[in-house]
Parts: C-alpha cells; sequence; structure tokens
C-alpha cells in the first residue's frame, strides 16, 4: 500500500508531447495550405499559358494579315498607275485622231482619204481596246477595296476577340485569387473547430481516465496497456475493460452530438504488440493481432451508441514501439491501445 501511494504521489502529467502533437498538426496543416496554393498556381500557369498561346496566333494572325493588306495596297497602287498611263494613251489617241481628221479635211485627194479612214477605223479599235482595258482596271480596284474592307473589318474583329480574352484572363486570375483567400479561410476555420473539440474531448476523458495508473496521457493520446483489455495472445476483451470503454463511448456520444455534421473527425483506436513473434491459426502475426484488438475495441463503442463512421481501427503489428529496449518491461509497455481524436 506504502509503495502504491508513491508511486501515484510520483505521477505527474507531461504536457510537452501534447504542445508538440499541436505543432505537428499546425505543420501539417501548413503543409496541406501549401500544396494547395501550388496546386492552384500550377492551374493558373496552365492557363495563362493557353492564354498566351492564343494570344500568340492571334498577333501572327494580324501580322499575316497586315502583310495581305500591304500587298493589296501594292497591288492597287500599280493598278492606279495603269490606269494613268491608259489615260495618257487615250490621250494621245484621241490627239492623233482629231490631227488625221484635220489633215483629211486639208487633203482632198482619195487616197488619203482612205488612209486616214483605215487610220481613225485602227485608231478606234485601239480606243475601244483601251476603255475595256481601262473598265476592267476600274472592276479590279473595286475588288481590290472590298477586299481591303473585308480584311480590316477581320482584323478589327480579331482585335476585339484579343481584347475579351485578355479581359477574360485577367477575370479569371481575380477569381482563382479569391477563391485561394476563401479556402485559406475556410481551412483555417476548419482546423479551429477541429482543435477546440478535440481539445474538450480531451479534457473530459483526462477528467474520467486521468487517475487510472493503468492509463497514461502521452501527446494527445490516451496510451492504456494491452492486458487491461485483452489476455496473452488474445483479442477477446476481459471484463475488467469495460468501465474503461464505457466512459470513452459516454464521453464520444456526447461529443457527437456537439460537433457539427460538416465537420470531419474519427476516433482512431492503435492496436500495438511487443516485438516477440506470434504464429497461431487464428493470428500468423503481430499485424493480425494488432487489428485484431483495435477491431474489438472499436466494436464495443460502436455497439455502446458511438457512430460507426466516426471510428477507425489500425493494426502496427511491433513496428511502432515507444521504448525500443530488450527488457520485458519495454516490451510490456509497447503492448498498448492508443485513442487519438483526429481529422478524417
Amino acid at each position: 500500500m506504502a509503495l502504491g501511494r508513491s508511486r501515484r504521489g510520483d505521477r505527474h502529467i507531461d504536457y510537452w508531447p501534447g504542445f508538440v502533437d499541436a505543432l505537428s498538426t499546425l505543420l501539417l496543416v501548413f503543409v496541406f495550405l501549401l500544396s494547395v496554393f501550388v496546386l492552384a498556381q500550377f492551374v493558373l500557369t496552365q492557363e495563362i499559358g493557353s492564354k498566351d498561346d492564343a494570344m500568340a496566333r492571334l498577333q501572327q494572325q494580324i501580322r499575316e494579315l497586315t502583310d495581305l493588306l500591304a500587298l493589296e495596297r501594292a497591288s492597287d497602287a500599280d493598278s492606279e498607275s495603269q490606269i494613268g498611263t491608259l489615260k495618257a494613251s487615250l490621250a494621245q489617241l484621241q490627239q492623233e485622231r482629231d490631227t488625221l481628221r484635220d489633215a483629211a479635211s486639208a487633203l482632198a485627194t482619195p487616197d488619203q482619204i482612205a488612209e486616214a479612214e483605215n487610220r481613225n477605223s485602227e485608231l478606234a479599235r485601239q480606243l475601244g481596246q483601251e476603255k475595256d482595258a481601262t473598265a476592267q482596271a476600274a472592276a479590279q480596284i473595286a475588288l481590290l477595296n472590298q477586299q481591303i474592307a473585308a480584311l480590316r473589318r477581320q482584323i478589327a474583329a480579331l482585335e476585339e476577340a484579343l481584347d475579351i480574352s485578355e479581359k477574360k484572363d485577367k477575370e479569371s486570375q481575380t477569381r482563382l485569387a479569391d477563391l485561394g483567400r476563401r479556402l485559406n479561410v475556410a481551412l483555417a476555420q476548419r482546423v479551429q473547430e477541429l482543435t477546440r473539440y478535440r481539445s474538450e474531448f480531451f479534457g473530459r476523458l483526462s477528467a474520467i481516465l486521468g487517475n487510472r495508473p493503468d492509463i497514461r496521457v502521452v501527446g494527445d493520446r490516451f496510451v492504456m496497456q494491452s492486458e487491461i483489455f485483452f489476455d496473452r495472445a488474445s483479442a477477446d476483451l476481459r471484463s475488467g475493460a469495460m468501465p474503461a470503454l464505457d466512459d470513452i463511448a459516454r464521453t464520444l456520444v456526447a461529443l457527437e452530438k456537439e460537433i457539427p455534421d460538416d465537420l470531419p473527425w474519427v476516433l482512431r483506436v492503435d492496436g500495438h504488440t511487443d516485438d516477440r513473434p506470434i504464429q497461431t491459426p487464428q493470428y500468423p502475426s503481430n499485424w493480425e493481432l494488432s487489428a485484431a484488438r483495435a477491431i474489438a475495441v472499436v466494436q464495443y463503442l460502436a455497439a455502446h451508441g458511438v457512430s460507426p463512421k466516426h471510428l477507425v481501427a489500425a493494426g502496427f503489428g511491433e513496428y511502432q514501439p515507444i521504448d525500443t529496449a530488450d527488457t520485458d518491461d519495454a516490451r510490456a509497455r509497447n503492448r498498448r491501445i492508443e485513442l487519438k481524436l483526429t481529422e478524417r
């Protein structure tokens, strides 16, 4: 009895692991937010790249249309030059015709009259050809003017499309930045809510189970030796484990009513064994044994009112020891069941 009182007097609660786990949780949240930000940056980079490619294609089309417009303008200038030449030739022909008429009037010989008439006919024919060429040139100029007008309309449409694309790009960047800010705020609120309820759960169970010598508090986890719940190499719950599990179940049922439905959380039950190998028909290895023990605790809590969607069973076998010494006491500490309220 004196030894028991001495041990209870020496027992104290180590808060430092709780702070370490809290810092680890904040670090995980920061890494998650950083990942979301990097993903958002990647999506924004892809969208900007596609916009830049579209803008480059539009600019290339504008340059091609500008070159085509310059060629059409040069052709238009050539046509106007040809029209000027044709007009000069027409004036010269008209002058020659007048000269021949004057000469025909002055000379009355039949040969000269016939020659003048032939010359006049030839000039008339050439004049008709020049008029046809002038008409064709005018039609070509009109067609070129229409093509130039169409090209100008296409350039205006492309510039308008480019302006719209740039405007949409800026709007997309603004919406993406706003979405990132709202996501960060929402994540921060969820983390704060879960932290608050986790602290409340930890405080309630600490008040209920903290005075038991066979249950230790490590950080934000409750560590219970397997011998409290199970016989050696067994996953059947002992009758002596029922009061502690009943207290845990009542606390979880009360907490389920307080935590909002849209806040994802679970109570993770972890089973651990020592490094002594086991090989039975029911448990071929320590993995099966640790998982079966965690499942037995989860099933008991679910049978006593805890929602199964808020329970997780995990078996770690002997691969997560808390004491690596090669002693019986160290192995006893490694045979344990851990409870932790965490985010789903």
